[in-house]
Formats: C-alpha cells, sequence, structure tokens
C-alpha cells in the first residue's frame, strides 16, 4: 500500500505539473507553483499521517474503482472539468488574456488550505469515509461534528479546494470552467444518499434531521 500510495502521489504531481506548464510553455509561471505546494504538501503529510495512524482509511482513500455506473459517469465528467480547467489555466498565462493579480492567487490559497482542514475534519470525524459509493459492512450513521452541519461536508470542502484551485493559477476563465463542479457534485450526491438510504440503517432518519445537503442555510 505504501508504494501505491507513492506511485499514485508521484504520478499526480507529475501530470498536473505537465497540465500547467506545458499549455503555459515556461515553468515560469508562479500560480502553478503555488498551487502544486498548497495541494501536494499536506496531501503527502495527510499521507503520511493516515499510513501510522489509519491504514484503512488510507487504502480507502486510495481505491478509486467505482461499481456505480452513474458514479463512473460523473469521475468522467469531473476528469474533463480538471483537464480543461487547467490546461486553460496555463493558456490564460501563456497568452495573457486574463490574468488575477497575484495577491489574489495567495488568498485564495488561504481559502484552499481552510478547504483543507475541513477536509481533514471530514476524515478525522467519519472512519468509513471511501472515494466510492458503497454502504460498508458494519458502516454507522455519522451525524455529530460537521455531519450535523450538513450530509455532505466532504463536498462541502472539495466545494472550497476546487473552486480556490483557478484562482490560485490566477484565471478567472479557469473559474468558470470549475463551476461545472456543482452540478457534478448535486448528481452524485442524488445518486450516493438513494445507495445511503437503501442500504444504511438510520440514514432516512439522518435526512430528516440535517436538512442541508453542502452549505448550510443554502444548499
Amino acid at each position: 500500500m505504501f508504494f501505491q500510495a507513492i506511485f499514485k502521489f508521484m504520478s499526480g504531481l507529475i501530470l498536473v505539473g505537465a497540465l500547467l506548464f506545458l499549455p503555459a510553455g515556461t515553468t515560469r509561471y508562479p500560480g502553478a507553483w503555488l498551487l502544486i505546494i498548497v495541494l501536494f504538501l499536506p496531501m503527502f503529510i495527510a499521507g503520511l499521517v493516515m499510513m501510522r495512524k489509519n491504514p484503512e482509511l488510507l487504502r480507502k482513500r486510495l481505491n478509486v474503482k467505482e461499481e456505480q455506473g452513474e458514479q463512473k459517469t460523473v469521475i468522467l465528467l469531473s476528469a474533463l472539468m480538471f483537464l480543461s480547467a487547467f490546461i486553460v489555466a496555463g493558456l490564460n498565462f501563456r497568452y495573457g488574456w486574463i490574468v488575477l493579480p497575484f495577491r489574489i492567487s495567495c488568498a485564495a490559497s488561504a481559502v484552499f488550505l481552510l478547504g483543507y482542514i475541513l477536509y481533514a475534519e471530514v476524515l478525522r470525524e467519519n472512519v468509513w469515509l471511501s472515494r466510492t459509493v458503497e454502504v460498508q459492512e458494519d458502516q454507522k450513521v455519522v451525524d455529530t461534528g460537521l455531519y450535523g452541519v450538513v450530509r455532505h461536508p466532504m463536498y462541502m470542502a472539495t466545494l472550497l479546494l476546487f473552486l480556490s484551485m483557478p484562482l490560485i493559477l490566477g484565471s478567472p476563465i479557469s473559474f468558470i470552467i470549475m463551476l461545472m463542479y456543482i452540478p457534478i457534485i448535486a448528481k452524485r450526491i442524488r445518486n450516493e444518499e438513494a445507495v445511503l438510504e437503501e442500504g444504511l440503517e438510520g440514514y432516512t432518519e439522518y435526512k430528516r434531521k440535517v436538512k442541508y445537503k453542502v452549505i448550510p442555510f443554502i444548499w
């Protein structure tokens, strides 16, 4: 599992670098380097912590093979969204279409790190958290902490992460592309909740108790 984690980490690092620096035509792209630092450094640290404290959770996070046909569509759409946003960000920097000031990139980095903190808290609260839509053996409904505020705090965290990424890269055009994440996760949540209601005891009552899905008082 250690080598699998390292391989996926390095593959992701190389892929993101290629998607940003090749379209930009240079490695002198400050926003790209800033994103790589705030994205991969905490990811590396979190991986080490999970490896030591909760290797089973790390195994679940490494598993990305979806069995649900609808979720495979969601993953494909997400991949196309990221590819488009990163490539456009590189081209935007290269040709100077609409490049945001670097101070906005720094502010967006703070939002990104906040999203990472929320994500880490979700991992701490929910030991059954998986990257695939499934009901696990002996799984229980988690309704405390962030789960007492919204039903899907992981998506609340990833919404902050993903929408801050294009701003770190200084590309408002990529930000517009990343807004597609909202209907994508809405589709995923519909399917996920149907699976959980069918297979997880107490989830229907939990839905009645916690009204909001992702954003308190809004959605």
